[in-house]
C-alpha cells in the first residue's frame, strides 16, 4: 500500500496509511507529549495531552488515535495547542497529590517531566486532592490513589495483558478512581504482585514496598551478618540506572559496591539456578519415565505460582515442586553455607536483590522456613539497591572489581539464562539432553525457545523420546496454555511460564521500562553473557556437585525435598465469587 504524504509543522513527511499522527511525528523526530498512551497497549485517547491542530478541522484532535491522511496539514506546537495542553496539565494537578519530593517516581515521573517542559509553575484552578489513605495491604506493592491521573494504563496491563483483573474504574466523573476488584484492598484482590502496573503507571500511584530501612537497621546491628544473593537479571539492568549501556556493568564491580554498602558476604542466585536445573530436570525425567503428571510446569516465578493458585487450583499438581532459586538459596545459606562458614544461622540476615516485586511476597510465604528460620529475610529490587548506592555515595562504575565470596557463587551460562524468557527451558534442555543421551551437545544454543513471541514451541529428541516443550511469558499467554492443560488437551511435556513480558529482565522491580524494546536489549545482554562463559551447563557446576556430595547427597533425595522443594495450595478469598471456576 503506498505511503501517505502529509505535513507536520511545515515538514513534508511520508507515513504508512495506517499510522497515527503520533507515530508519524515520532518517526520524523517531532515530539508530542503523552500520558495515557503506551506503545505496548491499546490506544485509549483519555488524557488528551497529545492534542494537535489539523487544517480544516474545528476541534483539536488527539494525535494518538487520529490516522494520517493524504495532504493533511498538522501543527503540534501552535499557541492554541500549547494552551490546551497547559490547561489539561493544570486540571490534572488540581486533583493530584502535590507530594513530588516524597514520591518514589520523583525524577522518573512522566507527569513531572511534561509539567517542566510546559513551564507549569502555578495553577489556574483551585487544588482539591483526594486525601485518601494509602493501600498498604500487599507485601509487595503500595497503591496511592491520591496520585492517580486516571490514565488507565495499569488497568490495561493488569486486565488485557496479564488477565488478572485486579484493577478497574470505580465511581464516575469527578469522583472516578482506579481501585482493586470489588472494592477490596490490593492484598485481598486477585493481584499476583507482578508489578507490571508499576511500569505502566506514568506517575507514583503504584510502587513497590520500599524496605531500605530494614537493611539499614540490620547493618547497624552488630549481631547480624548480612548475606546477599544477586539474581541474574540484576546486572544487565542496573547499568541503565547508573547511566550505562544495558549490560555494561561488570558483576565484580557490583560486588565491591555491595560490600561498601555494608553487606558482609556477597553470593549469587545463579548458583541455585544451576541447582534448580538439577532438581527440576530430574523431576521432569522422573515424571516422563514413571508416568507422573504432565505437562510439568516451571515454578521459578512467584507471580505465576500465585496466578495458578488463584485461577487454576485444580491444576496445581502440574507445577514442579522445586522452589525458586531465591528460596533454594535462602534455605541453603542458613544450613549448608552457615555450616561451611562456621556461622550461627540465627545471626544470618539473608537479603535477596531481585528484579521482581513478587519476590517480596514469596519470601514471606509461611512455608518458606525450611531452614528452621525465615529462609529469606529481606528482598530489595533493582531500583532499591541503586537508591541505596546513591544514599551512601557509592558509584559502582568507579569501584574496583572483587570476587564473590566462597561456597555458593560458582555458576554456569545456563544459570544466567534464568533472567530471560525461555532461559529456564534452555538451561534445562542443555542438561536433560546430555543426562539422557550421554552425548555432548554440538550446539547448546536452543534458539528455538528464544524471542519475544508470547508462546513458543519446540521438540527435542532424547534418544528416541520426543520431548515437546513450550515457553510462555505474560500471564494472558499463560492463561491460554493453562486452559489447554485444564481441558486435558495440552500437547506438551514441559512448559516454562514467566509472568512478566520478557521474563525476569522485565520484572516489576527493574528500572522503569516504557516499552518492550528495552526488554529486548536486556535479553540480548543476557545471551551475550552466557555466550562468553567457559562453563555453560548447569551439571558442570563443581560447587553444585560439592553441595550434593557434602550435604544433599542426591537430586530429589530426602534432604533435597526438605530444603529445595515445596507444595502449593489453592488460594481461597473474597475473589472466589469472581472466578466461579471460569475465566474472568
Amino acid at each position: 500500500m503506498p505511503e501517505v504524504n502529509l505535513t507536520i509543522n511545515g515538514i513534508d513527511i511520508s507515513a504508512d496509511p495506517d499510522a497515527t499522527i503520533l507515530e508519524a511525528a515520532r518517526d520524523a523526530g517531532i515530539k508530542i507529549p503523552t500520558l495515557c498512551y503506551h506503545p505496548d497497549q491499546q490506544v485509549k485517547a483519555d488524557c488528551r495531552i497529545c492534542v494537535v491542530e489539523i487544517a480544516g478541522q474545528k476541534n483539536l484532535r488527539p494525535a494518538c488515535n487520529t490516522r494520517v491522511g493524504s495532504g493533511m496539514i498538522v501543527k503540534t506546537n501552535t499557541p492554541r495547542v500549547i494552551e490546551a495542553r497547559k490547561t489539561i496539565l493544570e486540571l490534572i494537578f488540581a486533583r493530584h497529590s502535590q507530594d513530588c519530593l516524597h514520591c518514589s517516581r520523583n525524577g522518573h515521573c512522566e507527569l513531572q517531566d511534561i509539567a517542566a517542559e510546559y513551564d507549569i509553575r502555578s495553577y489556574e484552578y483551585d487544588t482539591d486532592p483526594r486525601n485518601l489513605p494509602l493501600d498498604m495491604s500487599s507485601p509487595a506493592i503500595i497503591r496511592d490513589p491520591n496520585k492517580c491521573i486516571l490514565c488507565g494504563r495499569c488497568i490495561e496491563v493488569c486486565n488485557s495483558i496479564q488477565t488478572v483483573n485486579a484493577l478497574g474504574y470505580a465511581f464516575r466523573g469527578y469522583d472516578s478512581l482506579v481501585m482493586p476488584s470489588m472494592g477490596l484492598d490490593l492484598g485481598e484482590s486477585p493481584c499476583v504482585m507482578c508489578g507490571q502496573c508499576i511500569h505502566a503507571c506514568p506517575v507514583g500511584a503504584i510502587s513497590e514496598r520500599e524496605q531500605l530501612d530494614s537493611l539499614l537497621a540490620a547493618a547497624s546491628d552488630p549481631n547480624k551478618i548480612i548475606v546477599t544473593q544477586i539474581a541474574p537479571a540484576i546486572r544487565v539492568a542496573i547499568a541503565e540506572e547508573l547511566g550505562l549501556v544495558t549490560g555494561e556493568l561488570p558483576m565484580e564491580q557490583l560486588v565491591t559496591a555491595l560490600r561498601r554498602a555494608g553487606i558482609h558476604y556477597v553470593l549469587h542466585t545463579n548458583f541455585t539456578a544451576d541447582l534448580t536445573i538439577m532438581e527440576e530436570g530430574n523431576e521432569l525425567l522422573k515424571r516422563v519415565k514413571q508416568g507422573g503428571v504432565l505437562p510439568m510446569v516451571t515454578s521459578c516465578c512467584p507471580s505465576w505460582i500465585r496466578f495458578a493458585e488463584i485461577f487454576y487450583p485444580n491444576c496445581l499438581d502440574h507445577l514442579s515442586t522445586c522452589k525458586s532459586p531465591q528460596q533454594m538459596f535462602g534455605a541453603l545459606v542458613k544450613t549448608y553455607w552457615a555450616e561451611q562458614m562456621d556461622i550461627d544461622p540465627a545471626r544470618i540476615y539473608s537479603v535477596s536483590i531481585m528484579p521482581c516485586t513478587a519476590k517480596k511476597y514469596e519470601a514471606q510465604r509461611p512455608e518458606m522456613e525450611d531452614s528452621g528460620y525465615r529462609d529469606v529475610d529481606l528482598v530489595l529490587t533493582t531500583r532499591e539497591i541503586v537508591r541505596l548506592f546513591k544514599m551512601m555515595g557509592i558509584d559502582p562504575v568507579k569501584c574496583e572489581p572483587s570476587r564473590f565470596d566462597p561456597w555458593m557463587s560458582e555458576y554456569s551460562g545456563a544459570a544466567v539464562l534464568f533472567g530471560t524468557t525461555g532461559g529456564v527451558m534452555e538451561a534445562a534442555l542443555r542438561t536433560v539432553y546430555e543426562v539422557v543421551s550421554g552425548d555432548e551437545l554440538d550446539n547448546i544454543d536452543f534458539t528455538v525457545v528464544r524471542g519475544m513471541e508470547g508462546i513458543r514451541e519446540a521438540e527435542v529428541d532424547l534418544n528416541g523420546q520426543v520431548l515437546k516443550v513450550a515457553v510462555v511469558h505474560g500471564l494472558g499467554n499463560a492463561r491460554y496454555v493453562m486452559e489447554q492443560v485444564k481441558a486435558g488437551k495440552s500437547p506438551y511435556h514441559f512448559i516454562e511460564v514467566m509472568a512478566c513480558p520478557g521474563g525476569c529482565i522485565g520484572g516489576g522491580g527493574q528500572p522503569f521500562t516504557t516499552s518492550n524494546k528495552k526488554r529486548v536489549e536486556r535479553n540480548q545482554a543476557i545471551y551475550a553473557e552466557d555466550a562468553g562463559m567457559a562453563m555453560r551447563k548447569s551439571h558442570q557446576n563443581s560447587d553444585v556437585a560439592k553441595v550434593y556430595k557434602e550435604f544433599l547427597h542426591e537430586p530429589l533425595g530426602a534432604l533435597a525435598h526438605k530444603f529445595l522443594h515445596t507444595d502449593y495450595e489453592p488460594i481461597q478469598s473474597a475473589i472466589d465469587s469472581l472466578l466461579d471456576g471460569e475465566n474472568i
